[in-house]
């Protein structure tokens, strides 16, 4: 883990920053101010600069030139929990307690070792009477008072995005006391940031043998392994918090979060109703029961909740995008300049941003607003896209090295073997590219099982990588060529065991992780007789709508137009080569012949896994099931042509869309509509 994010600051100030940080910490606050403009004037968003200004302001009472500062500060860190810190003190200074409270709690949210924070809401709390929530802030108290400064140091420079620096401290700090184990959590916190998610559990999982009963230890133990789709292990430490802590609400959400993963929806609403019970201003389990009721098809009632959720707290971004991501939902007036409002704010998260820009889009398209509605998918991709690490060349790279490696001499040389199971049948592809409704047409067989997007296949192929987890030096998939029979017989038998728990009775079940394109040669060596189905969508349809979707995870190649058709390119190419190395291995399902002629396609599709033709594929939003992804609504409505051309109305603005994608993919008259 060596990868240095240190966000450095102009190293060529026209004064030095230091003459001006000692002024402040002297209370030479105007000395201060006027050698940090002369910083300012030639670097405007140096944001030491600015924090500095700010700060000295309100000690001089000049409190508009110190919430100047304080907003040109958020506009280049909005994320900076030292800056919601001092805009707190701006409003308590002013008198404004309330606001003040709320940014505290902003500014804890951001960066959780602001001690001066979270001393000024336990005094609020005090104040208000509320000794529980007291006692819960001055447990994080204690212990961030016991630290020693060095940490709250690396805790600070960590949470304002100065990862290599605080890497560097951190392991230097380790190195003297290996075994503390808020550092190692530290550490943990640098390698998720960074992607090196193994070395994040590994810290994680010594840190909480070391202190079994710190539950926040636990919690960030239980999140990675849920990052890393390690669902049985996160289930466990998750069952472990509510046993040491019957009483956290947190704990009791994060519970019910996890049994909706395995499918447990009705479940999991009790639970939340429990909560909300105790606390009805839990704006956030208003949420989660909204997430679990629109996957059970219950959308009346998620309405109701994510409502519920947006009246306690109104610019609770999630809450709306929940309603634009149904898909079927308009806004009122009123909520759209409620977003409106909210995007423009300082003091907002950018992922609360994200999520008011995407439901925007969605709400200003649905009024046939387009012009605004791109504007909102601009703004909202580009928020995700600067937060991503992702690269088109790598990605390429990496698809580029299942064509190579995977060839047909690999596979001559690698001979028959895996597990003989006829179980699995893979729907595989890209993102908003007709997988749900294949699935939802397949669920509804009765020898068909519809389960989810199973991460399997993705977990297997990081452990086929070693050492090297992010296939930089190309351990995977080279690695496959040394697999044995017996490993590949124990790699199908697993994959089978552990994705039982999400099937019910039927022989056949269904996975319908899009990615898994990437790894049709794991799963070719590991379960020959599987299924494969690409379900195929027209580039110009398939790559816009991916532009258009916030995922909850992953698919960062859908956050930019270029970024979505390279990749759109790659994986044609990648289903070309498969086609080519494994013939009559996949069946490829256009969604738009789905739309012409579904009978004739499901036909096509049955024949293929080897079944008989049942009516019900054909009525198939009628079956009763729980559907988890964006298209859970449409795949509850008969086939339509609703989804074909919604690129039209944008047309002017996909130029870079279309000189990406390969012109042999796309028709004529669609490049001509683009370009006039």
């Amino acid at each position: 883990m060596n990868e240095d994010k240190l966000n450095v600051d102009d190293a060529n100030l026209s004064v030095d920053l230091s003459d001006a940080t000692q002024a402040v910490k002297d209370n030479r606050f105007q000395e201060a101010i006027s050698l940090l403009n002369i910083i300012l004037k030639d670097h405007p968003t140096n944001i030491d600069s600015l924090y500095l200004a700010a700060v000295s302001s309100r000690y001089l009472k000049n409190f508009d030139d110190s919430k100047i500062y304080i907003e040109r500060l958020l506009l280049k860190a909005p994320d900076m929990g030292r800056a919601y810190q001092e805009l707190a003190h701006l409003n308590r200074d002013m008198g404004n307690k309330e606001n003040a409270i709320r940014h505290y709690r902003q500014a804890c949210e951001h960066n959780p070792a602001l001690i001066a924070s979270w001393n000024s809401i336990y005094d609020y709390y005090l104040e208000d009477n509320n000794q529980a929530a007291a006692n819960h802030v001055l447990n994080q108290l204690e212990k961030l008072r016991s630290l020693p400064s060095s940490l709250l140091y690396i805790n600070q420079i960590l949470n304002e995005g100065r990862l290599g620096l605080a890497e560097r401290k951190c392991r230097a700090f380790l190195k003297e006391n290996p075994t503390h184990t808020y550092a190692m959590s530290l550490l943990s916190d640098i390698a998720n940031r960074l992607g090196y998610f193994d070395d994040a559990e590994f810290l994680l999982e010594k840190a909480v043998e070391f202190e079994p009963n710190d539950g926040d230890l636990r919690l960030k133990f239980a999140s990675i392994l849920r990052k890393k789709q390690k669902f049985t292990k996160t289930m466990e430490q998750v069952e472990i918090l509510c046993s040491q802590y019957p009483d956290n609400q947190l704990y009791q959400a994060l519970k019910a979060s996890e049994i909706m993963q395995n499918g447990g929806h009705e479940e999991a609403i009790e639970i939340l109703e429990d909560i909300l019970e105790k606390n009805p201003y839990n704006f956030s389990s208003f949420t989660a029961k909204g997430h679990a009721q629109k996957t059970l098809g219950k959308t009346d009632k998620a309405i109701e909740s994510y409502k519920s959720a947006y009246k306690i707290k109104q610019d609770h971004g999630e809450a709306f995008f929940s309603l634009a991501n149904l898909k079927t939902y308009t806004f009122t007036n009123d909520e759209l300049n409620n977003m409106r409002f909210q995007v423009e704010r300082i003091d907002l998260s950018l992922q609360d941003k994200a999520y008011f820009h995407f439901a925007l889009a969605q709400g200003c398209e649905t009024a046939g607003d387009y012009e605004e509605a791109f504007y909102h998918l601009e703004r909202g991709n580009s928020i995700k896209r600067d937060q991503s690490l992702y690269s088109i060349e790598r990605m390429d790279n990496e698809l580029q090295a299942q064509i190579d490696i995977c060839s047909k001499n690999f596979f001559k040389d690698l001979g028959n073997g895996g597990h003989e199971t006829k179980d699995p049948i893979f729907i595989l592809g890209l993102p908003r590219a007709g997988s749900t409704l294949i699935e939802q047409i397949l669920a509804s067989h009765s020898m068909i099982d519809g389960t989810l997007e199973l991460p399997n296949i993705l977990a297997m192929a990081q452990s086929l990588r070693g050492d090297d987890i992010y296939g930089k030096e190309g351990n995977y998939p080279k690695s496959m060529e040394s697999l044995t029979l017996e490993q590949r017989e124990t790699f199908g038998k697993n994959f089978i065991d552990d994705t039982r728990m999400h099937r019910k009775d039927a022989p056949m079940f269904t996975d319908k992780m899009p990615n898994n394109f990437r790894h049709i040669g794991l799963i070719h060596l590991i379960m020959p007789n599987a299924k494969i189905i690409d379900a195929r969508r027209y580039p110009l349809d398939c790559c816009f709508s991916m532009f258009k979707q916030l995922f909850a995870q992953g698919q960062e190649f859908t956050y930019g137009l270029e970024e979505a058709g390279s990749y759109y390119n790659s994986y044609v190419k990648l289903m070309n080569h498969w086609d080519e190395v494994l013939p009559g291995k996949i069946l490829k399902v256009n969604n738009e012949d789905v739309v012409e002629d579904l009978e004739g396609q499901v036909t096509r599709m049955l024949e293929f896994i080897g079944i008989p033709f049942e009516e019900e594929c054909i009525s198939f939003y009628k079956t009763d099931r729980s559907v988890r992804t964006a298209s859970s609504e449409q795949v509850r409505k008969p086939v339509n042509k609703d989804g074909m051309e919604r690129w039209k109305p944008y047309a002017k603005y996909l130029k870079p869309l279309l000189n990406v994608l390969d012109e042999d993919l796309l028709k004529p008259e669609d490049v001509a509509y683009i370009n006039k």
